[in-house]
């Protein structure tokens, strides 16, 4: 699959954990275009893995990304992005520059999932699999929220057989009706000096 990126542009990474996302990113992207969520975790908490610093380790990516993007920076965003809260203040930042927000969704089968947390990641089931259903009902909403345009990669073949290319912006239709859909004061409110 040819997956054409805006450049610049917000790309968000959707997938549950192990999908496959960060080497995703670590093939196509350079080291700072990437904001992973894992890696803000780990700055502000020492650990990757401490779920209680999302707080603050979601709004120092947010940031970042802000930072970014007001400057015309690629800017790729790795965390689950499962659920459209998760993905509005993104979209809101990208669609008030004029920029277009975009989505690579890592779809891959449930065994293929379970069988990479095992050997990775130990999350709980029931999380992995509140993960998988967040974006099943996520795949027919990115369009509306101003995601624009969406690659589906349905299996580890396709994740691996992609090829990125670099383009000039467009700015998606959505994004030109309304340009900031989903921005508040409250969502934007430390992003700017």
């Amino acid at each position: 699959m040819l997956i054409e990126i805006p450049d610049p542009s917000l790309v968000l990474l959707i997938g549950p954990s192990g999908a496959g996302k960060t080497t995703f990113a670590r093939r196509h992207f350079s080291a700072t275009e990437v904001l992973a969520s894992d890696a803000f975790r780990a700055l502000v908490a020492d650990d990757e893995g401490v779920r209680d610093a999302d707080g603050d380790a979601f709004q120092a990516l947010r940031f970042v990304a802000a930072k970014r993007l007001r400057r015309g920076r690629l800017t790729v965003i790795d965390a689950t992005n499962v659920r459209p809260r998760s993905r509005r203040p993104f979209v809101a930042l990208a669609l008030n520059r004029g920029l277009p927000a975009m989505g690579l969704v890592f779809a891959l089968p449930d065994p293929v999932l379970r069988a990479r947390n095992r050997a990775h990641r130990a999350l709980a089931p029931e999380v992995l699999d509140q993960q998988a259903l967040g974006l099943r009902d996520s795949l027919n909403t990115l369009a509306r929220e101003g995601i624009a345009p969406v690659y589906v990669l349905d299996s580890e073949q396709a994740v691996e057989e992609a090829v990125v290319r670099r383009t000039s912006p467009t700015v998606p239709p959505a994004a030109r009706a309304n340009p900031s859909p989903a921005a508040t004061a409250r969502q934007l409110d430390l992003l700017e000096p």
